[in-house]
């Protein structure tokens, strides 16, 4: 039995027949091949003349691109398909054509028609649709904390057939735009951008970029993390309020968040002269013993490529 669909619609000029049986439709890449089905069943008393394939890239716009006759051969009239079509049996009973280094501009309605005696011409037609793999592409874009809402990530869908779909998957509050710009292949782009306000506490927050468009088994995901930067945000840990005279071995650390990393550290005292008792170690500050010279303001200090941030901590010491 053959496996060919058969086309009953009718269209002006030619009768539509259950005897020609083609595919409705097929799917092809850019630079390869299809092959395009015909044949003519139950001809019985039907004398088969002569078989063509048109090409209809618009509706009422037909060309030759493929003729078969018995006594002639194959003719192929059409230059945009020179070199690129051929019959693959070459008989009026089979006359399927084969379309090398397919293009885009290839896409269209082709019509496999029959010339027949006594009843006339007789036709079926297959869609040719033409897919295209998309170039997927997504980036976190770094920006600077601010109040303003700034774009973030990108995704991009680049020259594909059909038009993709982009979608975001965050926590993150914001939003997202999209463009599709149609190229002269007739394939689409599609680009989204996520925007938001970007503070400190987004950096490195997770955000997914979905892809879906017909030629993919699956979405495309994108799995990227933000990049917020901005000057050190400095704290001091290890003071307990428990500062008493004589206590030993107190330290204070200095803590910064920061991106890009921390450059450089610092610790100052309000009175301008470290106590004797009082060392630093890189980001410490070590207290070896708690007298009154430790009854004082201690700053710390941190720089990035952005910008600086201090915090202060006025030690309070409590007697015996």
């Amino acid at each position: 039995m053959s496996c060919f669909m058969c086309c009953i619609v009718g269209v002006k000029s030619s009768v539509w027949s259950q005897r020609v049986r083609v595919e409705p439709e097929v799917t092809a890449y850019p630079n390869g091949s299809v092959n395009l089905r015909c044949e003519f069943t139950n001809s019985g008393s039907t004398k088969l003349t002569q078989v063509s394939w048109m090409f209809e890239r618009v509706e009422g716009d037909r060309h030759n691109i493929a003729v078969f006759h018995p006594q002639y051969g194959a003719s192929f009239p059409n230059k945009d398909f020179d070199g690129r079509v051929s019959f693959t049996q070459g008989s009026l009973e089979n006359p399927s054509i084969r379309i090398d280094k397919l293009r885009m501009a290839d896409a269209g309605r082709y019509i496999c028609e029959y010339a027949t005696y006594p009843s006339g011409n007789e036709q079926g037609t297959t869609t040719l649709i033409m897919l295209a793999k998309p170039r997927n592409s997504a980036t976190a874009i770094p920006v600077r904390a601010s109040s303003s809402e700034v774009v973030v990530a990108s995704c991009e869908a680049a020259q594909g057939k059909p038009e993709a779909t982009i979608s975001w998957i965050t926590t993150i509050a914001g939003r997202y735009n999209h463009t599709s710009v149609p190229e002269r292949d007739g394939t689409v782009t599609v680009k989204s951008e996520y925007r938001m306000i970007p503070t400190p506490a987004e950096n490195g927050k997770e955000i997914t970029c979905l892809v879906n468009q017909r030629t993919q088994i699956e979405p495309k995901a994108f799995a990227l993390k933000l990049v917020v930067e901005y000057p050190p945000i400095v704290t001091i840990e290890g003071y307990d309020n428990n500062w008493y005279m004589g206590r030993t071995d107190a330290v204070l650390t200095c803590q910064a968040d920061a991106n890009p990393a921390p450059t450089d550290v610092s610790w100052t005292v309000a009175s301008g002269q470290f106590p004797p008792s009082v060392r630093v170690d890189q980001n410490r500050l070590l207290v070896r013993k708690v007298d009154e010279t430790v009854n004082t303001t201690f700053v710390c200090e941190v720089k990035n490529s952005l910008g600086s941030g201090k915090k202060e901590l006025v030690a309070m010491v409590i007697g015996e």
